[in-house]
């Protein structure tokens, strides 16, 4: 048989998923997937070829006969279950190395937790006194310890967690403005990313939204305009990702808690990425740090876990005693709530702001330029001695950036390393250093390569190297 072979004589040469299963590829893969997984990409494997040569884009044999054929396509075949393999495990959570600068990346996974919540997360994993008093031998509270130490760190009366920012704003909504009006400013109706919007929040919570003031300027009497007998609560919001500049005006918060007091109405400020400390120490403006929040009087405050705070994603809410147990006693609190992991991870990460210590965000936050330069330059100066003339890495000035929709005005100054090399465009050198195991994620910049090691652990950086090296190889 040749090429010039018709096509259902060809499929007839194709090999069978079981003939697939039994090759030494697939029973190798078998032992690392199992067997169920290896078969499902046996299947997909046979029908790709199938449809190649449906297609007519299978490359066959010259040489005569079926054997050589089916030889052939059961070797394409087998190429074809390792290629899926390889998009398969790309496809699923696994750990890389983030060298982009962006340490809040939110396509990476936000903030780096700290070894100690990575310890509390494995301690957990098992059984544990997630609703149980060890002391008093009874059930406990869900997250105590964790409410606690958000009571001590904000200055709150009480603290509740759920599972992320958006499930919390949705929360207070619900609880409070179902069925009656939030006043807002039409300054504030953002969209965060990730299809969070204010307005769609709004109107699945049951409130209906109401607007006051305009895009840039809105007064306490726009506010107070808008207050009547179907009012249930004002709103702020930080606008995370943006900021309006130059002819504004918003009233400060503590004007509005004086509004809603004597309104006789909560005032709820949703926070977005929120702080636990102040960040204009490391040239970031505009943040809102919780604390100050709660003292200028605002009643309810929810703001990420997993953002500034640098802990697992949650949604952390806090404020007066009462209004906090009405939305623990609103049903949705039970399919909102977080998990045992985040709770854990959430404990161990507060814990380390009591003690003042910076966890891992923090830590890359607050690092300077000059530190970031001196270990790039030592990491070039390794990877030169074990490159060709081919390659070519030197530092520059750079921005790294906080990401994560927080501080969109603040960059943070560093030394990024600048990657080419003779015959390689940028996109092939980000390619080959995400192939790296584990994948080493970059940025291009006026079409070079830029790492940035203000998001590389110290840890991390011979993973670096050694994948420079092999590129210059």
């Amino acid at each position: 048989m040749t090429r010039s072979k018709d096509r259902n004589s060809l499929l007839r040469e194709l090999p069978s998923v079981d003939a697939l299963l039994k090759t030494d590829t697939a029973r190798g893969l078998a032992n690392e997937l199992g067997p169920t997984r290896v078969t499902s990409l046996a299947r997909l494997a046979t029908e790709d070829i199938r449809q190649s040569l449906l297609n007519s884009r299978q490359s066959l044999p010259d040489g005569n006969g079926d054997d050589a054929i089916r030889s052939e396509l059961l070797k394409q075949a087998e190429r074809r279950l390792i290629e899926l393999h390889r998009i398969d495990e790309a496809s699923g959570v696994r750990r890389v190395i983030n060298a982009t600068g962006v340490v809040l990346h939110t396509n990476l996974g936000r903030a780096p937790l700290s070894d100690a919540a990575r310890r509390a997360i494995d301690q957990a994993s098992g059984y544990c006194t997630l609703e149980y008093d060890a002391i008093a031998g009874s059930r406990g509270r869900r997250g105590a310890r964790a409410e606690d130490l958000l009571r001590e760190l904000t200055g709150a009366e009480a603290a509740l967690i759920v599972n992320n920012c958006a499930a919390a704003a949705f929360l207070v909504l619900n609880t409070f403005a179902r069925d009656g009006e939030a006043v807002i400013s039409r300054g504030e109706l953002v969209e965060i990313g990730g299809d969070f919007r204010v307005p769609d929040i709004m109107a699945q919570s049951g409130a209906r939204m109401i607007e006051v003031g305009t895009t840039n300027r809105t007064r306490l009497s726009d506010y107070r305009g808008a207050i009547n007998e179907r009012s249930r609560l004002v709103m702020r919001v930080h606008t995370s990702n943006y900021r309006i500049v130059g002819f504004t005006k918003v009233p400060s918060l503590s004007e509005l808690a004086g509004l809603t007091r004597d309104a006789g109405l909560p005032l709820y400020e949703d926070a977005g990425s929120g702080a636990l400390i102040d960040f204009t120490k490391y040239g970031i403006e505009g943040e809102p740090v919780i604390r100050e929040s709660i003292q200028a009087g605002a009643d309810i405050v929810s703001f990420s876990g997993d953002k500034l705070v640098g802990g697992p994603q949650t949604g952390l809410v806090v404020g007066r005693t009462e209004l906090i147990e009405r939305m623990r006693s609103n049903p949705l609190y039970r399919a909102l709530r977080a998990d045992k992991l985040r709770l854990a991870a959430l404990e161990a990460t507060l814990s380390a702001y009591s003690r003042e210590e910076k966890v891992p965000t923090l830590e890359m936050i607050a690092m300077t330029s000059e530190q970031i330069e001196k270990r790039a330059k030592k990491l070039i100066r390794k990877v030169y001695k074990n490159t060709t003339d081919t390659l070519k890495i030197e530092p520059i000035n750079a921005e790294s950036a906080v990401g994560g929709g927080s501080a969109p005005i603040s960059s943070l100054p560093t030394l990024a390393i600048s990657v080419t090399r003779d015959g390689f465009a940028a996109k092939s050198i980000a390619e080959h250093l995400r192939q790296w195991n584990p994948p080493i994620i970059v940025r291009i910049a006026n079409d070079r390569v830029l790492i940035d090691l203000r998001t590389v652990a110290v840890t991390d950086e011979t993973e670096v190297e050694q994948a420079l090296i092999r590129l210059g190889s």
